[in-house]
């Protein structure tokens, strides 16, 4: 696997593609991080060290895939969750509605109309979603009702009347939502691999330390290492299964 790494590094095509994902997964990984306007930062880490006292259920999984950012309100919050959701739902109309159906079967141009509205949706549901987990994120539900939102405000009053600063909060994360489908297009057309599964490994290999440690925290050195045991012997299997595929090639 290494051997392959550096084969492709001196290879000018796939070294300026690799390098250019790698650029795109760091502005990626940078929004993630970023916090929104309007929101108390402090706040947010005090809330998610309440939460961790308890299962968070279902927000836990999808803080998993959008990397950690969920919970803390960043520019990046839902990740690419709204346009897999989109991605499914035109799928499934085009079965429903016959003007999808044509258009899939018109070939590139098609497609591209397809891709258009899965744009669109993808924004839709951007606004919806940002509205529902900055209302949960406002009365505590986000972090299992752990935090008091009277001592600890995720979105403080301020001189700015409040409807304003919300408003700001879900543009800001419907607008991070149209960034991320523009950095997982530009992956696919400029980079190495599928962009969206690109920045869904990111996401869930971001937060592996951090759901590693919190085993360890939890459970103890020894669930903790027999983890890491089946993660190495699961490497392992797989090195050499490539190594005799390509022995046999």
């Amino acid at each position: 696997m290494l051997s392959a790494f550096i084969s492709a590094f001196k290879t000018p095509d796939l070294r300026k593609k690799i390098l250019f994902t790698l650029a795109m997964i760091a502005i990626y990984r940078l929004g993630a991080t970023m916090p929104s306007p309007g929101v108390s930062f402090s706040n947010v880490k005090e809330c998610i060290n309440f939460a961790k006292q308890g299962d968070n259920g279902v927000f836990t999984l999808l803080n998993l895939f959008s990397g950690g950012a969920l919970l803390q309100l960043s520019v990046f919050a839902l990740g690419i969750m709204p346009y897999i959701t989109a991605s499914i739902i035109l799928q499934l109309l085009t079965v429903v509605i016959p003007r999808l159906e044509q258009l899939r079967k018109e070939g590139q141009s098609g497609q591209a109309k397809i891709t258009q509205y899965t744009r669109y949706l993808t924004l839709g549901l951007a606004v919806l979603q940002s509205s529902a987990f900055v209302a949960l994120a406002r009365s505590g539900q986000l972090f299992n009702n752990k935090c008091d939102q009277s001592q600890y405000p995720i979105v403080p009053q301020t001189a700015v009347p409040m409807w304003l600063t919300v408003s700001v909060l879900v543009l800001t994360m419907t607008a991070g939502t149209g960034v991320i489908m523009w950095l997982g297009e530009m992956i696919t057309d400029r980079g190495v691999g599928n962009g969206m599964s690109v920045l869904i490994f990111t996401s869930i290999a971001a937060r592996l330390p951090a759901e590693g440690w919190s085993v360890k925290e939890g459970k103890g050195w020894w669930i903790f290492s027999f983890i890491i045991a089946l993660g190495i012997i699961a490497w392992s299997v797989w090195e050499g299964t490539e190594s005799w595929r390509g022995a046999e090639g």
